[in-house]
């Protein structure tokens, strides 16, 4: 369903639900992010982007990188194994505890949970920051994400980031024929809710459209360089809840956008 939830019951529902998600997520997903390889990986998004190939961080050897919304945290352990100083930054005490499980016999990073949208560091703290599929569609607030970025990076720093491609909010969420067609206003911006049997609010997501993430990255005094929409690699079959290669052929389903701190 759709209705209003503010920062207060988004951070709330959010932490239960990935504390309680954590096991069937990685089940499911767990292998194909890297989290249990040694050292493990930067998996942009749902394509199969990795960080090694597309190099959208940059330079990222002795440079200070926070991942915000790290989960278990196989991007920042990577960004560790190939030279950089991660901090991973989560919600969800869960997904933490199964980053630590993975690190007991690999690389190894230092892990805080806290929320995104009031980061716990001094400002100018980091070289970079980036965010895989994490924090930024599940706060209410992602302006004043964007807005703390901007205040712990050093500047000429660089924030990549990736979500769900605003226009996906259009479609069902369903990888098959029934996501193919338009059942949503792009424009509603109500956030979808998840609640149990007595109302308690269980899960939320929001939705921005590109123009509001783009004015939210503008509003922050960041610089957008780059946004990128992934095409579906041929012969990709791998489906990941409503990503697939029947949807992947007819409209993206990842915006990153790469953006500056100005000097």
């Amino acid at each position: 369903m759709r209705a209003r939830a503010d920062s207060a019951v988004s951070e709330q529902a959010n932490r239960r639900w990935w504390d309680s998600d954590a096991d069937d997520y990685h089940r499911s997903h767990g292998e194909f992010l890297g989290v249990d390889t040694p050292s493990g990986e930067f998996i942009w998004c749902p394509e199969g982007l990795h960080e090694g190939d597309v190099h959208l961080l940059g330079d990222i050897v002795g440079k200070r990188i926070l991942e915000i919304g790290c989960g278990s945290a196989p991007c920042s352990r990577w960004l560790a194994a190939n030279g950089a100083y991660p901090v991973g930054l989560d919600l969800s005490h869960g997904m933490l505890q199964r980053g630590r499980t993975a690190m007991a016999d690999g690389q190894r990073a230092p892990l805080i949970q806290a929320t995104a949208e009031h980061l716990p560091f001094a400002d100018e703290s980091f070289d970079l920051a980036c965010s895989a599929f994490g924090a930024v569609p599940f706060v209410a607030d992602s302006a004043a994400v964007m807005a703390e970025v901007a205040r712990v990076l050093k500047p000429g720093g660089r924030w990549a980031f990736s979500v769900n491609h605003p226009m996906r909010w259009a479609f069902p969420d369903d990888p098959g024929p029934t996501g193919l067609t338009v059942a949503i206003p792009y424009f509603d911006r109500s956030p979808y809710i998840e609640a149990d049997d007595d109302g308690t609010v269980t899960y939320v997501e929001h939705h921005r459209t590109m123009g509001d993430r783009i004015r939210e990255i503008r509003a922050a005094g960041l610089i957008l360089d780059e946004l990128i929409e992934p095409e579906w690699p041929e012969g990709f079959e791998r489906e990941w809840g409503q990503w697939s290669p029947l949807r992947g052929q007819y409209f993206p389903g990842t915006a990153i956008f790469v953006c500056t701190k100005p000097e």
